[in-house]
């Protein structure tokens, strides 16, 4: 089978299931696991993105949204290049237009095919979707048992760091930047993965399902974070975070210190709890918490370790830094 994998996660789930020779292309973002630098690049990101390594965020968020008032693509797909390997399945998502191809793109591609290839669209918002999708692109392949055990064993890994949160503790505020300029705050899983990590997220909380209860315990499944979402200075600083984790999406962690930096000169920034106490966590957004593949299980295992003070549950070479002036 000839895969064409335009997603990150996806790319990373598949190499999970050892599948990763399968791949024949993949998009200018999926850089994980090492190795794939050899495979053809399939999409681009237009010209919103040209800003320079260290253009400030406000600028890439007016670039963005100016982009999509007018209508503009925010991602290019060679299409003739993608004909020309002749995939049997494409990897791709539904979930955000901003960071990767969209949906209809793909599939405006793959009309002109012959033969059309499978499309499996993933749209993850939440932890457990995260691990369903390994099992879909696991049966998609004709890896299905390969993929359940996988999953499994992904699961047991949240389970083991959970055990060291003590849920019947009212924890600790923790504010988790998706963006800077303007402040974005978490959403979909991140919110899921603060709470289960002891902490609360006043200003996006996840939501019991209908008829869920509670949804505690081994019913947590059952609460979903919305999309991330806007907010004011004023209103994230009214939340005094107690532990503050900056992980701008798409962002590498040079350039995360660079954002902190900016963000420092503001006196609401410097009066925040997790400054003053310094509690501020800058992490590579462009490889943790943001994509909705296996490795958040690893910013999980971080996450329970820097809030619960368990420095052994963080995974080795994990890609973050403590934030001093």
């Amino acid at each position: 089978m000839r895969v064409v994998s335009l997603l990150p996660s996806a790319t990373e789930s598949l190499a999970l299931l050892g599948a990763g020779h399968r791949l024949v292309g993949r998009s200018h973002e999926c850089d994980f696991p090492p190795g794939l630098s050899a495979l053809p690049v399939l999409t681009a990101p237009h010209g919103v993105y040209d800003t320079g390594a260290e253009a400030p965020s406000r600028d890439v968020d007016a670039r963005v949204r100016s982009a999509k008032d007018a209508g503009e693509p925010l991602c290019i797909l060679d299409e003739a290049r993608l004909g020309a390997l002749k995939p049997d399945l494409i990897l791709t998502q539904d979930l955000c237009d901003v960071c990767s191809i969209d949906l209809a793109s793909v599939r405006r591609a793959c009309d002109r095919l012959d033969p059309k290839p499978q499309i499996l669209s993933l749209s993850p918002e939440t932890i457990e979707d995260m691990l369903d999708d390994i099992v879909r692109i696991g049966r998609a392949m004709g890896l299905e048992s390969e993929a359940r055990a996988a999953s499994v064993r992904l699961s047991e890994r949240l389970l083991r760091a959970q055990e060291h949160v003590n849920a019947y503790e009212q924890g600790p505020v923790v504010g988790f930047m998706e963006w800077t300029d303007p402040v974005f705050v978490a959403g979909h899983w991140n919110v899921q993965l603060i709470e289960r990590a002891g902490g609360r997220h006043p200003l996006n909380e996840t939501v019991a399902d209908d008829n869920a209860g509670a949804a505690s315990g081994l019913q947590q499944g059952q609460r979903r974070g919305g999309k991330s979402i806007a907010v004011s200075a004023e209103v994230f600083s009214a939340s005094k975070p107690e532990w503050l984790v900056i992980a701008p999406c798409g962002l590498s962690l040079d350039q995360v210190r660079v954002e902190t930096t900016r963000l420092a000169q503001n006196e609401w920034f410097q009066e925040l709890p997790a400054v003053k106490n310094n509690r501020v966590a800058l992490v590579d957004g462009s490889q943790m918490f943001n994509r909705p593949g296996p490795r958040l299980v690893d910013a999980f295992e971080w996450l329970v370790g820097w809030v619960q003070g368990r420095a052994e549950l963080m995974p080795e070479e994990f890609p973050w830094q403590l934030w001093t002036e």
